[in-house]
């Protein structure tokens, strides 16, 4: 009971302050293009179910604290052997509950909607019997199930109201005929419960139900709303497909106010997943005078390739398309849609930047076209980045060029062509075989096809197939000279790898041809301060000094903490600091657990600090991040403080600091960063697993490096080989009769993809 009161008091004060902030936006929007010019409805399925088990006291209390003040919060509801109406996401219990466990002979089979299926059903039991003992779990098992032992109990109606106080409370009422058949009338329980609660929206996808309910409900300010399944499902009532419907929208309006129908009923997705067009559906809705709210949001699953895995994009497209907006929006992560409406919706698109973090590119627009090709880097232009980035490497002829792997079998389609016979193994780089690009003449790899690399493929998560291939590999040089006309840009970063081997094994000063080619750009003198040149290696920076360059060090692996002897070595050397991500916010099983607070140590002794990486990938994120990119980004950026952030994606983090909420002097709740720990102490420690070994101290001997050796090719060193003739087609296919071991060597050098 004090955890309770605690939680009701808190999303009180929190609503509060938010409701202030929330006022003063919305007097300083422009109207909306919904049916009553109103801001959509941000509708919170069970909650924040995207985080929590849904429909329980903390998924919904969560919506509450992060979302706008006129959050409306979603129930599912079923009906108890007595009567009781409670909130639960399936007509299955064992879907989302332990009740399996707790009571494990009382399943049963029930034909529901003409199909028998066996279970756990409330009207097999009692609501004293449901809430004193079930808890609620996680029913999506892609998400975290570290909660399900945290006695989340299945709440009423009526306890979701009273505890919360909503601005909206909407009952989505299903399966009316199977609680008939079992003597149970979810009409006499909405009508009934409507005189101890406010009830918002009542939605069903049985048109006699919902007829029904007109004339009890016509003297209220309940919203009926007509649910659509998919289009070819049967509606029972009038025994037409959901589709067919459509077309009568005006017998619709007869007893509703609005539709509900799934996003794929207003943005047409093909077959391989990138949006064709958007359909006339709200705009035929709204004519007849029905509201039109869209479902199937959620933040951690597959969205169209053309939201780059940003999720707030994909609810601008719904909400502030242009020719049109849904009334609202039903998700699973209500923080998401809720910072689409109130800071990125109705965007100048020249907005001006609400924070001085740099945007960094990470190989150009690397997570829509391939790495470090010209198309990656004019894109990464275009999205808004403030520096685009090279990664060098080196040919066998000494030219420095843009790729994001020495590797070329993991950046390029190398290994279709007669360069295959070039894979070795360099130990110093890697213990696995590759074709490096010191091995290939510049003229050469510029006729190689590049490829989009896929961090995440093992969760099917690819990067825009569309474009795989597409672009080309550039030059240091091509790449200066596409940087000094963007006058968008603040500056360039060069990133030096593997420099010691290429000059002790390859002959080549990968230092001397970076700074050649910035002086002949013109990269000197004042100028010489826009570019940022990053390395591992302490003695790169060392060797790159005089130049008045930005030198960047990179520690590559997270540390708990740094000496005050090691930042004052670095000071020696660099003026700018990369640490990943992890090294800032630590994590324990994926939920954060502290800040460390090296961001600010660094900063005091007069060093930038960058983090990286940051990716759209929701796959990547803490899950304190609730899978959005945009709250990522921002618990960095305000909550960290961060200089800068190095990402795949440089256009949503260019978004960001663009969105109109930064502006605001109290930020709302939903662009706050996220507090360490907070969701990690409710969980159960024996669920996390064994206690993870400390992130390591960087101390002074870790940066301590002899000087970067000259280049000299000394008669010890092997020349590399000579570069194969090209076949007549530059990227020929391996033929059949290719050796089955270097076709095993192949497939284990693809596995760095």
């Amino acid at each position: 009971m004090e955890s309770f009161n605690f939680g009701i008091v808190a999303t009180a004060v929190v609503l509060f302050l938010q409701l202030s902030v929330f006022v003063s936006a919305q007097n300083a929007k422009s109207s909306w293009l919904t049916l009553d010019g109103s801001p959509p409805l941000v509708i919170a399925r069970g909650g924040f179910s995207g985080f929590y088990p849904s429909s329980s006291f903390y998924a919904y209390s969560l919506a509450m604290e992060t979302s706008v003040p006129d959050v409306v919060l979603w129930c599912d509801v079923q009906l108890t052997k007595d009567g009781v109406g409670i909130c639960f996401p399936d007509i299955k219990l064992d879907n989302s509950s332990d009740i399996k466990y707790v009571y494990d002979k009382r399943s049963s089979t029930y034909a529901v909607d003409g199909v028998k299926i066996t279970g756990w059903f409330s009207v097999d039991f009692t609501a004293k019997e449901l809430l004193s003992a079930v808890s609620l779990s996680q029913g999506d098992y892609t998400r975290s199930p570290n909660f399900d032992s945290s006695q989340f109990r299945i709440q009423t109606v009526y306890n979701v109201f009273t505890q919360n106080k909503p601005a909206g409370l909407w009952l989505s009422l299903q399966n009316d005929a199977f609680y008939s058949q079992h003597n149970l009338s979810m009409r006499s329980f909405v009508i009934s419960a409507s005189r101890k609660v406010v009830i918002s929206h009542i939605s069903s996808s049985d048109v006699n139900f919902l007829r029904g309910l007109a004339r009890p409900f016509a003297s209220t300010k309940t919203k009926l709303v007509f649910q659509f399944l998919d289009k070819d499902a049967t509606e029972p009532s009038t025994n037409q497909t959901y589709g067919s419907l459509l077309m009568n929208l005006s017998m619709i309006k007869a007893f509703a106010s609005g539709i509900l129908v799934p996003k794929s009923y207003i943005w047409l997705v093909d077959a391989t997943l990138y949006l064709t067009s958007h359909t006339s559906l709200v705009a035929d809705a709204h004519k007849v005078g029905l509201e039109v709210f869209a479902s199937d949001f959620a933040n951690d699953v597959s969205i169209a390739y053309n939201f780059s895995y940003n999720p707030v994009a994909e609810y601008l497209s719904f909400i502030d398309y242009g020719d049109f907006s849904v009334d609202g929006v039903l998700s699973d992560f209500p923080i998401t849609p809720s910072e689409a409406r109130e800071c990125f919706a109705h965007m100048d698109a020249n907005a001006s930047p609400q924070v001085k973090s740099l945007v960094i590119s990470n190989n150009g627009a690397s997570g829509d076209y391939p790495g470090g090709t010209d198309v990656a880097n004019q894109h990464a232009i275009q999205d808004g980045a403030d520096v685009i980035d090279c990664t060098v490497q080196m040919s066998k002829d000494g030219i420095p060029f843009c790729l994001s792997s020495v590797n070329l079998l993991n950046t390029t389609l190398i290994g279709q062509t007669e360069f295959r016979s070039l894979l070795s193994t360099v130990t110093e780089i890697q213990t696995t075989p590759g074709i490096f690009s010191f091995s290939l003449n510049w003229t050469d790899i510029q006729g190689l096809t590049p490829v989009i690399r896929n961090p995440y493929s093992d969760y099917n998560l690819l990067r825009n197939p569309k474009y795989r291939n597409a672009g080309k590999i550039v030059s240091l040089s091509d790449f200066l000279d596409l940087a000094k006309n963007a006058t968008s840009l603040s500056g360039v970063l060069i990133q030096i790898n593997n420099a010691e081997y290429l000059a002790v094994k390859e002959g080549l000063s990968v230092t001397d041809a970076v700074t050649k080619v910035l002086d002949k750009a013109g990269y000197t003198g004042p100028k010489a301060e826009q570019v940022k040149i990053l390395s591992t290696d302490s003695s790169v920076l060392k060797a790159m000094k005089g130049k008045k360059y930005e030198l960047v060090y990179q520690v590559d692996e997270s540390i708990r903490g740094i000496e005050d002897n090691a930042i004052a070595d670095i000071k020696t050397f660099a003026q700018s600091v990369v640490i990943i991500k992890a090294t800032i916010f630590p994590d324990n099983g994926g939920f954060l657990s502290v800040a460390t607070g090296i961001v600010k140590k660094l900063q005091s002794s007069k060093l930038h600090v960058y983090a990286r990486l940051f990716r759209n990938e929701f796959v990547s994120q803490a899950y304190d991040f609730n899978s959005d990119p945009i709250v990522e980004i921002n618990s960095f950026v305000m909550g960290a403080g961060v200089d800068g952030v190095i990402t795949d994606f440089p256009k949503s983090a260019a978004q960001y600091k663009r969105n109109s909420c930064l502006k605001l002097k109290n930020l709302p709740v939903y662009m706050q960063p996220v507090q360490p720990d907070h969701f990690l102490r409710l969980i159960n420690p024996a669920v996390l697993g064994p206690v993870q070994a400390p992130s390591p101290l960087l101390e002074a001997s870790d940066l301590s490096e002899p000087p970067l050796s000259p280049a000299v090719l000394n008669s010890s060193t092997t020349p590399p080989a000579e570069t194969p003739k090209k076949s007549p087609s530059d990227q020929a296919q391996i033929s059949a009769s290719a050796s089955l071991s270097f076709l095993a060597m192949i497939v284990a050098a693809a596995l760095l993809l």
